[in-house]
This record gives C-alpha cells, structure tokens and sequence, in this order.
C-alpha cells in the first residue's frame, strides 16, 4: 500500500510539473504562455484548436486552417516548448512574423502554385476571416515533422525536424520517434537564431544569411512582396504562433525569456 501511495504522489507531482514555472524560471525572467487549461494569451481561439490533456492540440483539417498566435509581440527572446506530432504529420513555431493573410479560395485561383496563391492573396486581401479556407503567416518557421514517414521531410533536408525552414537543414538528427514529445528551443537576438531539438543545438544561423536569403529566393522568386518581407524583415516586434499544418499537433510547457535588447 505504501508503494502504491508514493507512486501516486510521484505522479501526481509530475502532473503538476506540466505547463508551470519553476521558481529558478520565475526568478530568471520566464514567462509561462499556456497553463494547461485555457487559452487566454492566445488568438483566435477557433475551432482549428482545442485544449487536450494539458496540451494546445492542433486539429486535423478544420474548415479554416489557421494558426495561433500569442497576443503579446516579441523581439529578442528564448522560446521553449514541448511537441508531439502524428504520424506523417507536419507542423511547426512561426516566428518574426512580417504578415497574416488568409488565402483566396482555390476555385478563384484553379491550378495556381501555392506561392503565386500567397503573392495573389497579397495583392487582393480577404479582409474578413473567412469560415473556410486557411491562412497563411509570412515568417520564420521552426519545422516540426515526422521525419520517418512525412513526405516532405524524407525528401529535403531543411525540411526536417528542427529546420529553418526551406533555408537551414539541422546540424544532426535529434528528433524522437513519432508519438512522442520532444524538446525544442528557440533563440533569437537580432538577426541571430538557434534552433534547439531534445538538448541538441541544431541550427546556428542569422536570418539574412546567404543560405537563408538563398532560400527565400528560390522559393519566393515569383512571389516579389513575400520575399521582400522575408529578406527584410520591416516588423521586428512580433507575436509567435503555433502553425496548423491540417495535421493533429500537441504543444505543452509553451515558455519565453525576454533577452535583453
């Protein structure tokens, strides 16, 4: 019986460990995003997200595909977090954020490349939240993803857990096996960026680095506004937002430390 009581305290002190801070964390500056239970600081608290087991869960393909996004902005920070993804899936943390536009439908734009879709929606805004559709934020992306079996992992490096998007393949492979949570960081002071997987510092960077510019070329050739914003970041001050991707994604133990500027 005894065994059996340690053990439940034992559980019951890990349970409350989740989505808190520690009075080191408090002390150092660290700010807890999400408390488990609701969604305050965050936004738009729509149907393409819900609260699972102490975690904000992305659901699987909502009517309106959209991210969430901190209410406060951010300039230099240390965000931490813990995430799980689904098998196959992709997800991934959008940071200095230039732009949020929701996309014009496919039927006004049949058989358009989704980036000539971007630079379209640009040109032409949908000015209210539609109740279908998606969104999409023109930022910096931290890449959660299957790298097992998710297509577009298996087939390009900085497209894998804990990439710079489409810019910076990780330095190594430091994701754990689909299903289970991981561990991840991201540091950014100026236009300097870590990325951080499981304790492993994958990416060493700056935003405007001539792979990163390279990237946002290549991608964004034909799209002139997104890759301006990219390659010059006007906005510095912005909110982070936790991407749904139409993949189910669990975030928990959301943090951030403010660097000094």
């Amino acid at each position: 019986m005894l065994r059996i009581a340690v053990f439940s305290v034992s559980a019951a002190s890990m349970a409350l460990a989740q989505n808190s801070l520690t009075p080191d964390e408090k002390k150092a500056g660290w700010i807890l995003l999400f408390d488990g239970k609701s969604m305050d600081g965050w936004r738009p608290a729509g149907a393409a997200w819900t609260i699972e087991d102490g975690c904000l869960k992305a659901q699987k393909k909502p009517l309106l595909t959209e991210d969430l996004f901190t209410k406060r902005t951010f300039r230099d920070f240390e965000f931490s977090f813990e995430w799980r993804i689904s098998p196959a899936g992709n997800s991934g943390i959008k940071y200095r954020i230039q732009k949020h536009l929701y996309l014009l439908p496919d039927t006004d734009l049949p058989k358009t490349r989704f980036e000539t879709r971007v630079e379209q929606s640009f040109l032409k805004p949908v000015t209210e939240r539609p109740v279908r559709g998606q969104d999409y934020v023109i930022g910096f992306e931290y890449q959660m993803t299957d790298d097992s079996t998710n297509p577009d992992a298996k087939g390009n490096g900085k497209h894998t857990a804990g990439a710079l998007y489409d810019m910076v393949a990780p330095a190594s492979a430091a994701s754990r096996p689909v299903g289970e949570f991981n561990q991840s960081r991201i540091v950014v002071r100026g236009n300097h960026v870590e990325h951080w997987l499981n304790g492993v510092k994958v990416v060493d960077s700056s935003l405007d680095s001539p792979d990163a510019l390279a990237g946002i070329q290549k991608r964004w050739a034909a799209s002139p506004h997104v890759r301006d914003l990219l390659a010059n970041q006007p906005v510095k001050d912005c909110p982070i937002s936790l991407q749904n991707h139409g993949d189910d994604a669990w975030f928990r133990n959301i943090k951030i430390r403010e660097l000094d500027k």
